[in-house]
């Protein structure tokens, strides 16, 4: 049993995430499983953020480009017609790769596109080369600064999204395509696929969920939590606190592309408000909202919260709640609100139980004893 205390939590979480399609089903609620996976891909990102926030003590506002990297890149090279171009030579070579795929586009004309898997691995190459020119500078930068700068970041992705003409400009990219992820699994925002598309989320959140744990628990995690602790003194430990920090950042980046990837084949398109800045700030209020440096947080207050901004429940304030909820998060609990609730419900716990020890004494029934004079006595 002892072997199994620290999978419980995750066993736990897997038979609660399975119960959920059917719970809608016998509810007839089915419909929401479409928002529901959408705001499983959303906390992924905020589950990255959380090791760089959280754990490196470092503060990021691009994340949401990132995120429109993975999805860009995905959406570009699986809609975009290769075929096109008939001069290059290399077009022959291309075609007879598994790089290629040949399918129909929208209006039924057929085209010759990038396959989605080999798009996913060339989102991941380009997030990971970013990150890494990104980071290197700007990891150097502490405080406001490292903020402003990943903000200045996330502000150039987005003009660039919106001045390009192959990224869709303002209109983004429709019609990407389905992805055949093997195993009898596809990527579809398909209404027979949505069961099976809200276990492909859960699955890669759970996955990812369980990496992170065993990661912030070993000599890496270790090393991450002296740094955002003390960074100096970490330095005289001989940590390399630049190169931990700049592989926390590369990490929680790939896996925001990694999400913008998924998210852009399960809705089959991706706009510019992906790269927004609201939608980085909107990040850093969930992560703080789950208290930073606790995984399980993070993923417990992510999900419902996006899940009930994409249902529309707080209209044309979400992003003034959002923002309402990072302010008064900072302000009151920086630890996150979990924490303060955890140690009310020990409390009224522990009340609870010193009342019930305290009640046999006061209904012991009365033998007729008490008051009466021992023997012996005067």
């Amino acid at each position: 049993m002892s072997r199994l205390k620290p999978g419980l939590p995750f066993i736990v979480l897997a038979a609660a995430l399975a119960a959920v399609p059917w719970v809608l089903r016998k509810a007839e609620m089915e419909y929401c499983l479409t928002q529901l996976t959408m705001s499983l891909f959303y906390a992924i990102v905020v589950l990255g953020l959380c090791l760089v926030m959280g754990f490196a003590g470092q503060v990021s506002l691009g994340h949401g480009a990132f995120f429109a990297i993975g999805g860009y890149t995905s959406a570009v090279l699986t809609t975009c017609d290769v075929s096109k171009w008939q001069s290059a030579a290399w077009l022959g070579w291309i075609k007879q790769s598994p790089f290629c795929v040949a399918r129909d586009d929208l209006f039924g004309n057929p085209i010759l596109t990038v396959s989605p898997w080999a798009a996913f691995f060339a989102a991941m190459a380009l997030t990971f080369v970013v990150a890494n020119l990104i980071g290197y500078p700007a990891l150097r930068l502490r405080g406001h600064y490292l903020a402003m700068a990943t903000l200045g970041f996330g502000m150039i992705v987005h003009k660039v999204i919106l001045g390009t003409a192959f990224t869709g400009a303002a209109d983004g990219i429709n019609g990407v395509p389905e992805w055949n992820l093997g195993l009898g699994l596809t990527v579809s925002g398909r209404r027979a696929l949505r069961v099976e598309n809200y276990f492909i989320a859960s699955g890669l959140l759970l996955v990812l969920l369980v990496l992170l744990h065993n990661l912030v628990r070993s000599r890496v995690g270790r090393a991450l939590q002296a740094i955002h602790d003390r960074e100096t003194a970490a330095n005289a430990m001989g940590i390399n606190t630049a190169l931990y920090k700049l592989k926390t950042f590369v990490l929680s980046a790939l896996m925001a592309a990694m999400a913008g990837v998924f998210f852009t084949h399960y809705t089959a398109g991706i706009g510019p408000s992906e790269a927004g800045a609201l939608k980085s700030v909107r990040y850093v209020a969930l992560a703080a909202a789950g208290g930073m440096s606790r995984l399980w947080g993070v993923t417990g207050m992510s999900t419902p919260l996006n899940y009930l901004s994409l249902r529309g429940l707080f209209g044309s304030y979400d992003n003034a709640v959002f923002g309402v909820l990072l302010i008064a998060i900072v302000s009151l609990t920086p630890e996150g609100p979990l924490k303060p609730l955890a140690r009310w419900v020990r409390r009224f716990a522990g009340i609870c139980r010193s009342s019930n020890a305290a009640q046999p004494d006061a209904a012991r029934p009365h033998n007729g004893l008490e008051g009466r004079p021992r023997h012996g006595a005067a």
